[in-house]
Order: structure tokens, then sequence, then C-alpha cells
């Protein structure tokens, strides 16, 4: 491996602690594993520790997974990428019928964001299908259609409803059928309270001056489409290979989702569909990562290397994303 076992150690140093949340790392090369690591605990209270196949919250990690069932359907002609949301969705605003399924997969819609409308004084997780309701209590759009780019949670919670309305299955059991069965991703499904388990499963923590606290749900958890899978490193790993294979979709399908489509201010990238994308080394790396409470997590892939790292973390302090970006800028040779 290209990059120094002391260099990883040195970076993975803060969840290497014995009682504390911790990580699983995962690095590819040349498309091999050549690191497989855990670090720290999945549950602090009974120091269950934490291994690459531990299933962690991915948060927005997700949408590339909802980006794909989507693709798919457009693949089989069951939607086309141009249709207005309004066909598939019934009870959203006026101004959004007309926003299209490209527009959401490349948060290019200007939907508000809908957790700015959740009433005070709610207690209940929302779902997906919640979403449109919480529109109608919003202001307004923040830009004209496919004019301006802003990061959507709200068009990805819409994009899992339309899989669900076009496939006539729950988004879990698409994700189960479509993407997690045939890759064997043992670990990995989109949770709903009352369902099934989750496998192995990694609690989210905070740590601060008062110590350890579980702090592993929130409202916004129980939407699937943005942010509501959990899968293992192992898993994620699985998922990486097949991306660069026709075992899901065709190459002109998968071209889409790594495809920049729009510039995204103040990340240094631009966003596909379900990723953003950027250069290191010379070569494209697709990347996106994932904060919820309790998790911080980032994937980034380098397809033209076959070279790929996970990182998954359950504690809100993470640097997760930051990490990542670091091995494969070094593994790459980028700055």
């Amino acid at each position: 491996m290209s990059l120094a076992p002391a260099t990883i150690a040195a970076l993975l140093g803060p969840f290497d602690r014995p009682g504390a949340p911790g990580a699983a790392l995962l690095i590819v090369e040349g498309g091999a594993i050549v690191h497989r690591s855990g670090y720290g605990c999945a549950a602090v209270e009974d120091g269950t520790p934490a291994t690459p196949a531990t299933s962690f919250r991915l948060a927005s990690v997700s949408k590339q997974f909802t980006a794909l069932l989507i693709l798919q359907l457009a693949e089989r002609g069951r939607v086309h990428l141009d249709n207005r949301i309004g066909r598939h969705i019934d009870g959203l605003p006026d101004y959004a019928e007309a926003i299209t399924l490209r527009q959401l997969l490349s948060h290019t819609a200007g939907l508000p964001d809908y957790e700015a409308s959740i009433p005070p004084e709610t207690t209940a997780q929302l779902r997906d299908a919640d979403v449109p309701e919480l529109l109608r209590a919003a202001p307004g759009p923040l830009f004209v259609p496919g004019s301006a780019y802003r990061y959507s949670n709200t068009g990805y919670c819409l994009l899992a409803l339309i899989a669900e309305r076009v496939s006539g299955l729950a988004f879990p059991d698409l994700l189960s059928r479509e993407i997690a069965g045939p890759l064997d991703m043992r670990h990995t499904l989109a949770y709903v309270a009352g369902g099934p388990e989750i496998p192995r499963r990694a609690f989210g923590y905070t740590v601060g001056p008062g110590g350890v606290a579980r702090t592993d749900q929130s409202l916004t958890s129980a939407t699937l489409g943005d942010g509501g899978m959990y899968a293992s490193a192992d898993d994620l790993a699985r998922w990486d290979t097949a991306l660069s294979t026709d075992q899901l979709a065709t190459a002109a399908t998968r071209a889409l989702m790594f495809t920049p489509w729009v510039a995204a201010p103040h990340t240094g990238s631009h966003y596909g569909f379900g990723w953003f994308l950027r250069r290191s080394g010379g070569h494209l790396v697709a990347w996106h990562d994932g904060e919820t409470t309790g998790f911080r997590n980032a994937i980034e892939r380098c397809p033209a290397r076959r070279a790929a790292v996970i990182l998954l973390s359950n504690r809100s302090d993470s640097a997760a994303p930051q990490i990542a970006r670091r091995i494969m800028d070094a593994l790459l040779g980028g700055a």
C-alpha cells in the first residue's frame, strides 16, 4: 500500500481509544482491499467493538443509493429524468409541480429545506411521506428550478417517494431487491422502526466535557431518501466494486452519476447525481460525506485507479470526511 501504516495510525488515533465511540476504515487500491480496520466501540455501554462489518448510519452517503434506484427506473423506462415530479407526487405546492427528477438529483430544484418547516411541538420522527405537507407550509422556492445549486435533503426525500410510487415497493424493499440483495450487502438496509433490526449496529454518540452521551436519533432520522440508510464498510466496498461493472446498471446509466452537472460552491467540487466530483492528482474523484446526530462518514472513490477510501464513524466530533480525503489524496499523489 502506498500509504504508510504509521500515517494511517496517526490519522485514526482519535478513534483508537478503549471505551469511546469509534470508526471503521477500509482502503481499496487497484480493486483490492489493502487496509481494513476498526477502532473504538460500536456500542460504548457494553464495549462492543467497531469493525468494518459494523453497520453505521450513513446519513447523506445514502443519497447515492437513492440516485441509483431512480436511474435504474429510468433505464427501464419507468420514469424519465425530465418528468415533472407532480406527475408522481400529489399534494405538492403549485411551484413544485414543474420541478423535474433531474433537478432533484442534481440539487438544482430550488426547494426549501423541509427541516425549517417542522412544527416546534413535533415529537414523532418524520418520514419521507411527511415532506410534501411540510413544503406546503414553507415560504416558497429558493430560486427558479434549474437556475442554481443548493444542496437539498428535501429533494432526495421526494426522490424516495417517487421510487416507491413508480416501483410499487416500500423504499427499504426496493433497496434490498435492487442493490443490497444482488450485491450480498448483508449489513445494509433502509432502517424503519419496527422493521428488521440493524445487524451489528453502531450507535451514535457525542463526546463532551461531561463524557460520552448516546445521541443516536433525531426528528429527521427516519427519512430514508436523504439519509436513512445503514451499511458497513465491507458492504460499501462491494458497492464500490459494483459501480465499475454492469451488475446494477449499464455504463451509460452509471456515467450519469459521475457527470459534473453543476458546480457546488463551498465544496470545491461539482455535483453529479448522488455524488460530489473533484480532481486529485489529475484524476476524477467521486465523493460524499454524511453527517447526522452521532455519526460522521465519508466515501471517496477514484474509478481510474480503482481506488476507494471508506471511513464510517459514530461520534459527532469526528473529522471522518477530512481524514478520508487526506488518505485518498495521498494515494493519488494529489494536493
